[in-house]
């Protein structure tokens, strides 16, 4: 049992930190060349992920959720890392990523567990 927990606390996944390193430098190059599109992308993304009615965790699993959804592996990575900052739990995620299965039917069948995967990888930090 110690061993499948620690596998789970050191499980990489080619779905989350992979896939954010990735794009870190190409984020980073258009970010140069269109500087007030990204500050405007960063103040909205602030706002709607601001504290209300909602908490930042389910903020990050709805938007987990979308991203599977979506088929985007970047926000995938990103909304995983996010939702498990957040305090999302295991369970949390993969109940979210269900709902998707329902909403988006086969294609979430495939993005759902790369999802899951990103999320676990980033919960075991």
């Amino acid at each position: 049992m110690t061993a499948i927990l620690e596998s789970e606390d050191t499980h990489t996944s080619p779905h989350g930190k992979a896939v954010l390193d990735d794009l870190a430098p190409l984020h980073r190059e258009l970010r140069r060349a269109i500087p007030d599109a990204y500050k405007g992308f960063r103040e909205l993304h602030e706002a709607a992920f601001a504290a209300g009615a909602l908490d930042a965790a389910t903020k990050e699993l709805i938007a987990l959720a979308i991203a599977v959804v979506e088929g985007c592996d970047g926000c995938i990575a990103s909304h995983a890392q996010a939702a498990a900052r957040a305090g999302a739990t295991r369970q949390q995620a993969a109940e979210a990523i269900g709902v998707t299965f329902l909403m988006h039917g086969g294609p979430a069948t495939i993005h759902g567990p790369r999802a899951y995967d990103a999320f676990c990888e980033f919960a075991g930090e």
